[in-house]
């Protein structure tokens, strides 16, 4: 609980009318969500006017309104303007729950591809040295072994700072978040200090967002920006950048903390090679601090030995010796959805994954590739209402690896995906080889079934886009469908 008069020191207000004297219970900008003793904050969006919920808010026992425009509730009410509620927001919230990533260590992993990995594999390290971790990111969060939904990789501020405090009341030591680009521009983790920031790579994605690959940089580079800033409370910041990205050096400039790059190449202070994969481990060597140690997972692409080194380099950050770590990593497995193997059984090998960015597509191919004994059969489509620049070069990425192509459906949302498919059929037939052939299936089901059908010895089947997800979303409705659910079936039946 907080006094009004203590949450508007945070911010600037214009002026403040009605009860001064309120004590807060809880806040938030979801109307839905208004209980006895709320503030309740009129964001004015793109689609919806918060302050036309101003009087239900009061209503449902908001004590308190953050107000941008007039509005006309009941006189005991206390009435704060300002020029910016969604600024309000930012600055008020983290205040009202007394700033719960002070409390804990905060590691942010960001970039395109390989988030989920790395964050799981940083989990799963923390917690062999005894450390309680919570954990946010795309699949879930996570605090110890409880797991809650998620439905945006980062929560917006109100939920955010929630889920945070909920976080420290539970004595969790470590908090490793996914920081996605949106969250960054958008100020998701205002009132967050991060003590280590990891860089995974930068590809083409959410230009429907940022509008130009250098805004979605910009926005990435915040986060590397934020753990050098000046007025720190916590010490110990650190920064891990995969310097072998084109874009890596540029993440480099923005910060000024301890900086630790890794490579494959040999250009980083963590270095990995000597490099062999089977279709399910890997094994390198790892160079750090002038010494060589031998590391086996039991997981495979070169995607997932970036993502170790990542993992790794955090936490190095933690004092966790390499030693310590190359313990914890021999017991690690691959995270749901991410290269996950369907197995049924069957002499041909079907995986599943979430790839859903050029990028992200060619890194699971390539490793198809090297890993396969006879022909790959490539299932993938691309989402809706995002950005549809990225269609044809998926579509000519996965005609360059694939022997067979279907063209399918992923989440259309409220786009026609007889259009989306056109639109990536485009780069399909640009880059198609000779010998290769594709087939569009709009129906995301048949085509899976399809594609296991069609197989034979020795195959990989490649199901790409949907990864852990157990929906899809269609144009008036979400229903339940989940690559897994639907390549075992296949599987079963053929």
């Amino acid at each position: 609980m907080k006094k009004i008069t203590d949450l508007l020191t945070t911010t600037k207000i214009i002026s403040i009318t009605g009860n001064e004297t309120v004590t807060i219970t809880d806040i938030t900008a979801d109307s839905r969500q208004v209980k006895k003793g709320s503030l309740f904050i009129c964001l004015d969006g793109a689609t919806v006017d918060g302050h036309t919920f101003a009087q239900k808010a009061v209503d449902a026992g908001a004590v308190a309104l953050v107000v941008s425009k007039d509005v006309t509730v009941s006189s005991d009410v206390c009435i704060i303007k300002v020029e910016d509620t969604r600024q309000a927001m930012m600055d008020i919230v983290p205040s009202f729950f007394d700033y719960p990533a002070n409390k804990m260590r905060m590691i942010g992993v960001t970039g395109t591809n390989g988030k989920t990995t790395t964050t799981h594999m940083i989990r799963h390290i923390l917690r062999s040295q005894g450390h309680k971790v919570g954990i946010i990111g795309t699949i879930h969060i996570m605090i110890e072994d409880k797991s809650y939904p998620i439905h945006n990789t980062t929560p917006d501020v109100v939920d955010l700072q929630h889920i945070l405090n909920q976080m420290v009341n539970e004595g969790v030591t470590h908090c490793i978040m996914e920081v996605s680009s949106h969250a960054l521009a958008l100020g998701r983790v205002s009132g967050v200090e991060y003590d280590t920031a990891v860089f995974t790579n930068l590809t083409q994605d959410h230009l429907d967002f940022h509008k130009t690959f250098e805004n979605y940089l910009a926005a990435k580079c915040k986060l590397f920006e934020q753990v050098s800033a000046s007025n720190q409370v916590k010490t110990g910041k650190g920064a891990v950048i995969n310097i072998d990205d084109p874009y890596g050096h540029r993440v480099v400039e923005a910060t000024t903390a301890p900086t630790m790059t890794y490579s494959t190449q040999g250009k980083g202070t963590l270095n990995a090679h000597d490099v062999t994969m089977t279709s399910k481990t890997s094994t390198y060597t790892i160079e750090f601090d002038g010494k060589q140690y031998p590391i086996k997972m039991n997981t495979t692409g070169l995607f997932n030995v970036y993502n170790t080194l990542a993992a790794i380099g955090a936490c190095l950050y933690e004092n966790i010796s390499m030693e310590k770590i190359d313990e914890a990593l021999q017991s690690f497995r691959s995270v749901p959805g991410r290269f996950e193997l369907i197995e049924e059984g069957q002499d041909f090998a079907v995986v599943v994954d979430y790839a859903h960015t050029p990028d992200g597509l060619q890194n699971i191919l390539q490793t198809a590739q090297e890993i396969k004994e006879s022909k790959m059969i490539v299932v993938f489509g691309c989402g809706g209402d995002r950005d549809a620049t990225k269609r044809p070069i998926m579509g000519r990425i996965a005609a360059e690896f694939g022997d067979t192509i279907f063209v399918t459906s992923d989440n259309p949302r409220t786009e026609n995906p007889n259009q989306i498919v056109k639109d990536v059929e485009v780069g399909v037939k640009e880059g198609l080889r000779e010998g290769s052939t594709y087939e569009v299936v709009v129906d995301r089901k048949e085509a899976i079934k399809k594609a296991v059908r069609s197989a034979r010895t020795g195959d990989i089947v490649i199901i790409a886009g949907k990864g852990h997800e157990d929906y899809q979303i269609l144009k008036d409705r979400t229903i339940h469908f989940d690559d897994r659910e639907v390549a075992r079936e296949a599987l079963k039946e053929k």
